[in-house]
């Protein structure tokens, strides 16, 4: 591999592209443990709004996060077709409640782009940049922010 290869692919990263509320997001595919089709969730009494409750992942609880309602697009209403994409933040193991997964991408770090000044601090708190693909803008989550843990709560 020649040196100018080896630059390239420092300087790209892959990222899974979904779909919330017909929005697209993506985060680090270093993040996905795995991606797999709606399950019945266990509601848990008390439970904030977007916590839509627990599943049995081959033996461990693992609280799935409804990602619409997290992000302020109210609730979704699960089926056949939704997927949950199971992550890992900060050493817990979550899921996550998207319409579909619509890609994995090699993003370059000129594609990335930071989230305009602009924007309130609630957005800022969630969305970690941009990313310009083609002719889609695709928003990228930062899931240590909207996975809130223990003693934690973003906005």
């Amino acid at each position: 591999m020649s040196q100018t290869e080896l630059e390239v692919e420092k300087s790209t990263q892959e990222v899974v592209a979904f779909c919330v509320a017909e929005q697209d997001f993506c985060f680090d595919i270093m993040s996905v443990r795995e991606i797999r089709g709606w399950t019945e969730t266990t509601t848990l009494p008390h439970a904030q709004s977007y916590v839509k409750g627990v599943i049995n992942l081959r033996g461990s609880v693992v609280p799935v996060v409804d990602l619409s309602d997290r992000l302020g697009f109210g609730p979704s209403e699960p089926s056949a077709r939704h997927v949950i994409i199971i992550t890992v933040v900060e050493g817990q193991t979550i899921g996550l409640l998207a319409d579909v997964v619509s890609d994995i991408l090699a993003v370059s770090d000129d594609a990335m782009h930071a989230v305009p000044e602009m924007v309130s601090d609630q957005v800022k708190a969630f969305i970690s940049g941009v990313v310009l693909v083609e002719d889609r803008m695709i928003r990228r989550l930062d899931l240590g922010r909207v996975v809130p843990t223990a003693g934690r709560e973003a906005a």
